[in-house]
């Protein structure tokens, strides 16, 4: 069997919730919860409330998301660069 397509969609992060899940409202109004892909969590991708994410939706439950992209803000890319630290 050939794997179901996504529904792909634009949203904002409106609260953080606990557990690394967060509530999106996407771009026609709807509110589903979701939680951070792999990829964004092994590369410790920040998401917080207010951000403009992608989210991958199945056709088969629509309340719940992966968020796989978050968008850069214009106003982030002018802050000070943050020094590498190793640990």
């Amino acid at each position: 069997m050939a794997k179901e397509a996504l529904l792909e969609l634009d949203g904002v992060v409106d609260e953080v919730l606990p557990d690394s899940r967060f509530r999106v409202t996407l771009e026609n109004g709807a509110i589903v919860a979701a939680y951070a892909s792999g990829r964004m969590r092994r590369h410790r991708i920040r998401i917080l409330a207010g951000d403009r994410v992608r989210l991958e939706l199945s056709v088969y439950d629509l309340t719940k998301g992966r968020i796989n992209f978050r968008h850069k803000d214009e106003h982030a890319s002018t802050a000070s660069p943050r020094r590498f630290v190793r640990r």
